[in-house]
């Protein structure tokens, strides 16, 4: 026989809470890059992914906007405080939801960090002890789904109500049929038109039974030819990109989640990779763009693209591009023994040249590099504008708030045209 059990009411329904809407308001936090410690002096540091990190952010997406008054009174004491205790289970509840619907994994971290973190079980600002060394990360889940956000608020900024492929001026034979037969040639998908095929055989014999069908007499529908592209998303992850009182590199990585989403969704036969620039440059996983933070780097933009053209060569797409996002200009170089040259004081001629000639080495390669500067000034402007000339791509000057919005309608609309 089957049993009810009731608890008492407190005002607050735990399991009514939207996850969805938690996470967005989640969002920056959940992508920070460094901007709310850019004066640390511990580079790297990752005390911002503990629990504690997590219950207080948490509170305060509670109190600022997820809680209504009259709840917000309901997990209050008589003297118009918050309840702890309560606030408490508030917040373990959320954290289990997290996990248990897929958004998020804690792990336990290494007695090393536990030492170098101390104060274990020491409170939050809920109240209630944590340990210091449990550390939390986002799943692919969670991270789809902040792409997915992301993604929706640059489609509703741009007054687009659906998504299409890169389409192109050639036609192909596939499943949906969208121009006029033609007839079958070996190698084309044999997407028969009954009807075109029945009528160029009456056409030829003449109305009567049997019929007979000739190899010339297959024809088949068209639809348009969908190009497939590979991407290379490099993000300048300098010190400057948090500098001058503006978080640029947190916009650079909701667009890096929102093309991720809009390729697995849309463009399933395109490919998508994140390299990060700085002293020198690196290929980072789709699931590691929310924890990239920005450094103490110089810009070593010369390496970056040398990373993208090998990865982009080993890509067997149609159209091959770089996106470049980045606000600085460049500062070092990779010599032939490994060193790094650096030289922040202006425009340096020799990293300069050998920037330009991997510029013209991605050209020759029939790879598209479009730039989106994050700065607009005269110095920059003339390195851009040589970069575009090199390479026949195009730039951008734009701001964090409108970022998303020019990717993403330079990726959809494909106005680049072909390199040969």
């Amino acid at each position: 026989m089957p049993f009810t059990k009731y608890s008492k009411w407190t005002g607050v329904d735990l399991e009514s809470l939207s996850l969805e809407d938690l996470l967005e308001r989640l969002a920056d936090f959940l992508l920070q890059s460094g901007f709310e410690s850019q004066y640390s002096r511990y580079w790297g540091d990752e005390r911002d992914r503990t629990l504690e990190a997590l219950r207080d952010a948490i509170m305060r997406a509670l109190l600022e906007e997820l809680l209504l008054d009259e709840e917000l009174e309901a997990l209050s004491d008589e003297g118009g405080e918050l309840n702890q205790d309560a606030i408490s289970k508030l917040l373990d509840r959320l954290i289990e939801r997290l996990i248990d619907e897929g958004y998020i994994t804690v792990s336990e971290g290494s007695s090393q960090n536990q030492a170098e973190n101390g104060l274990t079980g020491q409170r939050g600002t809920s109240g209630k002890p944590v340990e210091r060394s449990v550390k939390f990360e986002m799943t692919d889940k969670g991270l789809d789904f902040l792409g997915f956000k992301a993604l929706k608020e640059l489609i509703a900024s741009l007054g687009k109500s659906s998504l299409g492929r890169h389409e192109t001026n050639h036609l192909s034979t596939g499943i949906e049929a969208s121009e006029a037969p033609k007839r079958y040639e070996f190698g084309d998908t044999l997407n028969l038109d009954v009807n075109a095929t029945l009528k160029s055989a009456i056409q030829r014999e003449g109305l009567g039974v049997p019929l007979n069908l000739e190899y010339s007499d297959l024809m088949v529908h068209q639809t348009e030819y969908q190009s497939s592209c590979a991407t290379v998303l490099m993000l300048d992850c300098s010190h400057s990109m948090i500098l001058y009182g503006e978080d640029r590199f947190t916009p650079a990585k909701r667009v890096a989640l929102a093309l991720t989403h809009l390729i697995r969704t849309q463009y399933p036969g395109d490919s998508l990779r994140v390299v990060l620039f700085h002293d020198s440059a690196e290929e980072i996983p789709l699931s590691a763009v929310a924890r990239a933070q920005v450094g103490p780097y110089h810009t070593n933009t010369r390496e970056g693209l040398r990373l993208a053209r090998r990865i982009l060569m080993s890509q067997r797409k149609d159209m091959r591009q770089i996106i470049m996002i980045t606000d600085g200009k460049p500062s070092a170089m990779t010599l032939e023994d490994g060193r790094i040259y650096k030289n922040p004081m202006g425009l340096d001629p020799r990293i300069l040249k050998e920037t330009f000639r991997e510029v013209a080495a991605c050209r020759r390669s029939g790879i598209m590099i479009n730039t989106f500067m994050l700065a607009d000034d005269y110095y920059l402007v003339d390195f851009v504008k040589k970069v575009t000339e090199i390479c026949q791509g195009k730039a951008y000057f734009t701001t964090t708030l409108t970022l998303g919005e020019y990717i993403l309608m330079d990726f959809l609309r494909r106005r680049t045209k072909r390199v040969h």
